[in-house]
C-alpha cells in the first residue's frame, strides 16, 4: 500500500511528523506519543521507512502510546513488558520521565511524592 501526504493529514500525525522532527534534530532522545490505534498501520510504516526503533503500547480499544527514539532508550522501555503507564512501579516512573525529558526536580519530587503515598497506603492497611 503506498502512502501518500495525506494520509498524515489528521491531528495525530501532523504531531508525530514534529516529535520525528524534534527527535531527528536532537531535541529528544525518546518520544511517547499518543494517539488513534486506527493510524497505528501509518506510524509504523513512517517509523520504519525512518529506521527509528519504537515500540507501540495499547492504551484502550481506541488509542495506542507510541514510544520511539534512540535504540538504548526503547530497549529500557521494552524492559518495562507491557503494562500501563499507570502500573509503572515508582522507579520505572521516574526513570521514564527522565528519558522523555522532563524537568529533573519534578522528576524527583513526583517520585518522592509516589513513595510516600505507597508507604503510607502500606502502614494503613
Amino acid at each position: 500500500m503506498k502512502i501518500s501526504c495525506a494520509d498524515y493529514k489528521s491531528g495525530d500525525m501532523q504531531i508525530l511528523l514534529h516529535h520525528i522532527y524534534e527527535y531527528k534534530k536532537g531535541l529528544r532522545n525518546l518520544v511517547l506519543h499518543t494517539m488513534s490505534k486506527n493510524e497505528q498501520h501509518l506510524a509504523e510504516g513512517l517509523l520504519n521507512r525512518k529506521k527509528i526503533h519504537y515500540r507501540i503500547q495499547d492504551v484502550n480499544t481506541r488509542k495506542i502510546n507510541v514510544f520511539f527514539g534512540k535504540e538504548q532508550c526503547v530497549e529500557i522501555v521494552k524492559s518495562f513488558s507491557n503494562k500501563s503507564l499507570s502500573d509503572f512501579s515508582d522507579e520505572e516512573d521516574f526513570i521514564l520521565g527522565i528519558m522523555l525529558g522532563y524537568d529533573r526536580t519534578q522528576q524527583c519530587d513526583r517520585y518522592i511524592k509516589r513513595k510516600q503515598t505507597r508507604t503510607s497506603i502500606r502502614k494503613s492497611a
